[in-house]
């Protein structure tokens, strides 16, 4: 499912337009980034977990040189979904 659609089922389940519907939706998306780029979780009961985590500094080797080069630590966007949710996949 891409955006489109999602925002099309969005508002055909809440009985709004497409685009009430796609502005809740890049709310949603918009805030989300906004609090975890802060460094803050965002938690959605029963659904999962946006978080950062973060990528040690390290060494490694260019494949086309064989020379040895520093990867700079990182911080990266990473998502945990929960128990339920595992569950209602499976």
């Amino acid at each position: 499912m891409n955006k489109a659609q999602f925002v099309r089922l969005l508002a055909s389940k809440n009985q709004i337009t497409r685009v009430q519907a796609e502005a809740f939706l890049n709310t949603f998306i918009h805030v989300i980034k906004k609090t975890v780029k802060k460094g803050e979780e965002v938690k959605i009961a029963r659904f999962g977990c946006w978080y950062i985590a973060k990528r040690k500094a390290r060494e490694s080797r260019n494949p086309q040189t064989g020379a040895m080069m520093k990867i700079p630590a990182t911080r990266i966007p990473s998502f945990h979904s929960s128990r339920t949710l595992k569950d209602a996949c499976n």
